[in-house]
Order: structure tokens, then C-alpha cells, then sequence
């Protein structure tokens, strides 16, 4: 989980990452009145959860309250890279004599923790990995023996190197302390009154979620129809096909994407449309609360049910899809077809034809029931 750059201030704060003074403003007056605090040219960002933010606009210096009370109404409501600011950071500006990037993650390939660091910061990291890799120093990271921080800062000028080690053992312990994939720092700053994070950004391991309270949780963020089923205790991943996909169990799921996925190649339909687990607990609502997930996405034109009858018997599951037909109504407009196998594969057949719901087609086979599915794809396309 991304955290707003506030969020990130925050936890820099706790664990001693020196920031400059700052407020949080969801209003004109808000912005006027933290100025008003800080005292002095202040620097007026966009709180959203996205880079470019700068380049957009999203982030400009106030000499004045009132100056900034004004910037503070352009930047709010603005949409950046399709996020809409509803908040801005008010923070005190700074008189910056060198601009660094230094960085903790998850590398993941090499399945150990990377730090990097560049004396090249205040633009986009990526551009100066792509253009000049030399300038960035990438640093292993041994979980157990903890960060190298004079490695890290070894290419630092030699009159801020001292200070810019202690900074990045700080971010060592956020990275540990509060269980993240990603603390960056751009620019760490060299300032009059030494070195600062001038700008942060924090990922949280959702892995870890359990250990921490819900304070940073975004009910706005993410895509809808993933909240929507998130609301719902559904294990719901949007992707970018035309097919639905609804399974029981995490390998069956996976198993269906690969098959309608070479199944929609063959017929020209763009593929999966999401991944959908519905567990061991296909009942009508849950079947319901599926289908209504999926049939939100306009981009669906059809939708594979593939289900493995084992605690929960396929009786249970195609009652389930024919209760769920029934509960949808008009909202049920694309074409299902159920393959079913495993634990009372008969009777679920039996129940599914004798309902002869027109939207229904039942398939014996997973790859023939994904081909299926994508011919209707193309011919509700």
C-alpha cells in the first residue's frame, strides 16, 4: 500500500528522519492558516499517489499566506495522472545547497533488500538509471547484519557524508520498524540547516497488514470494482481482457487464466478480465456478489465459471449460480458458461439444465468451456 507523502513525513518523524515543519490542508483557508504558522515562503504539494506531481503543477512555492492560500485553490480538485487532489502539504521552504536520492526496497529477482544512491536527486530516478547508471549506487542489504550505511554514502560529498549515513540508518529502521517494500527519499536535501527529506514516499507490505491499525488505509484508492469486492470479501484482481473469470480456489483461478487466455488468442477476444476466487463458499449471495463485481467491468463481454466440486458440491455451486441469476435480474445481461467437475458433478448438471437459464451454457471440459466463452466474447463484442 502507496501512503501520501504526509503519511510518509509522518513516520520519518517518529523515527528521528529529519523534515522540514509542515501542515496538512484540505481547504483554501486551511492552506492560508498553516502558512500563517509556518512562517515565511512555504511550498504548497499536491497530496496524491503519483509521481510528475511537480511537472504538473502540483507543487509551487508561496511567499505569502495569502499567496499561499491561493495556490493552495488552483491545486485542489486538480487531477494528476488521473488522481484528483483533495489535500495539500504546506511546508516551510528550504534554502537547498545539494539535492540526493537515497532509497531502501525489496529486490525481488535477487531476493534480498537494495539500497541505492545517487548524489543526482530531485528528478526521476529512473531517468538517471536509464541515462547515467555509474551515478547510482546500488548497496546489498543483509536483513540480519542491517544497512551498510557508509557504503551508501560513499559517493557523498565528503562534507555532508557523515550526516547522510546517520539519515539513511533512520530509514533503515522505517523500512524495518514499520514493514515496507519501498522508502525513498527525493531529494534528500543539504540545507542551511543540514540534511533533510524534503520529499518522501513510503510503500507498506500489505503482507504485514495485520501489525499495523488501519490509520493509513485509503478507502478511495485502488479501482472500484476491486474496492467493491474488497467491501465484499472477495479475492478479486481487475485486468485488462473481455472474458470473466470465477473460480473456487487460488490454482483453479490461475489454472482458468491460462487456458482463456490461449483460448482467446485462438478466437481474437482480448482474454481474462479479472482474477476471481470465491473460496470454498460458492452460496448464492457470494455467486451474486461475484457476478456483480464482474458485470460492473464494461469491458466484459462474457464470463467462465469454473468450479472443482470438493467440500462445497457442484449441487451447491450451480443452485448458487441459478439463486444468483435470480437475485441479478436485468442486471444479469452476458452470457455464463459453467464448467463443473468434481464432488456431485451430475446433479449441479442436472440442476443447471432443468433451470435452462437463457444466459447459461454448460461445458464439460475446462479448455473447451474457455473457448467457449471467448466465441461469445467476440460475438457480444
Amino acid at each position: 500500500m502507496d501512503l501520501f507523502e504526509h503519511e510518509a513525513r509522518e513516520l520519518f518523524e517518529k523515527h528521528g528522519v529529519p523534515v522540514p515543519r509542515g501542515r496538512v490542508a484540505e481547504d483554501p483557508a486551511a492552506a492560508r492558516a498553516a502558512a500563517a504558522a509556518l512562517g515565511g515562503p512555504v511550498v504548497v504539494k499536491a497530496q496524491v499517489k503519483t509521481g510528475g506531481r511537480g511537472k504538473a503543477g502540483g507543487v509551487r512555492v508561496a511567499h505569502s499566506a495569502d499567496d499561499a492560500e491561493q495556490v493552495a485553490d488552483d491545486i485542489l480538485g486538480m487531477s494528476i495522472k488521473g488522481h484528483t487532489v483533495h489535500r495539500v502539504l504546506v511546508t516551510e521552504a528550504s534554502e537547498i545547497a545539494g539535492e540526493y536520492y537515497v532509497s531502501f526496497l525489496l529486490d525481488r529477482a535477487a531476493r534480498t533488500f537494495l539500497a541505492m544512491a545517487s548524489t543526482e536527486g530531485g528528478m526521476e530516478i529512473e531517468e538517471v538509471a536509464a541515462s547515467r547508471p555509474d551515478a547510482l549506487v546500488r548497496v546489498p542489504v543483509d536483513p540480519l547484519a542491517g544497512v551498510d550505511a557508509a557504503a551508501v554514502a560513499a559517493p557523498f560529498p565528503a562534507d555532508v557524508r557523515a550526516e547522510v549515513a546517520a539519515v539513511v540508518e533512520k530509514l533503515w529502521e522505517v523500512f524495518v520498524a514499520e514493514d515496507c517494500t519501498l522508502v525513498e527519499v527525493n531529494p534528500l536535501a543539504s540545507t542551511s540547516t543540514g540534511i533533510v527529506a524534503l520529499d518522501g514516499k513510503i510503500t507498506l507490505d500489505d503482507n504485514a497488514s495485520f501489525r499495523r491499525s488501519s490509520a493509513y488505509d485509503d478507502p478511495l484508492a485502488g479501482d472500484p470494482l476491486e474496492r467493491q469486492a474488497r467491501a465484499n470479501g472477495l479475492n478479486y484482481v481487475k485486468l485488462d481482457g473481455d472474458i470473466g473469470v470465477i473460480g473456487n480456489g487460488a490454482g483453479l483461478v490461475m489454472s482458468s487464466l491460462d487456458v482463456v487466455a490461449a483460448a482467446a488468442r485462438e478466437a481474437g477476444a482480448r482474454g481474462p478480465a479479472n482474477f476471481l476466487d470465491i473460496g470454498g463458499g460458492a452460496s448464492a449471495g457470494v455467486m451474486a456478489d461475484g457476478l456483480t463485481v464482474i458485470l460492473g467491468d464494461p469491458r466484459v463481454r462474457s464470463v467462465f465459471v469454473n468450479v472443482f466440486g470438493g467440500i462445497t458440491a457442484c449441487d451447491a455451486v450451480a443452485t448458487g449460480i441459478v439463486r444468483s441469476l435470480e437475485i441479478l435480474g436485468s442486471r444479469a445481461t452476458k452470457p455464463l458458461v459453467v464448467r463443473l467437475a468434481g464432488n456431485n458433478v451430475t446433479a449441479g448438471r442436472r440442476i443447471l439444465a432443468e433451470a435452462a437459464h437463457p444466459l447459461v451454457t454448460v461445458v464439460a471440459t475446462m479448455d473447451d468451456a474457455a473457448r467457449e466463452a471467448a466465441k461469445l466474447a467476440i460475438a457480444e463484442g
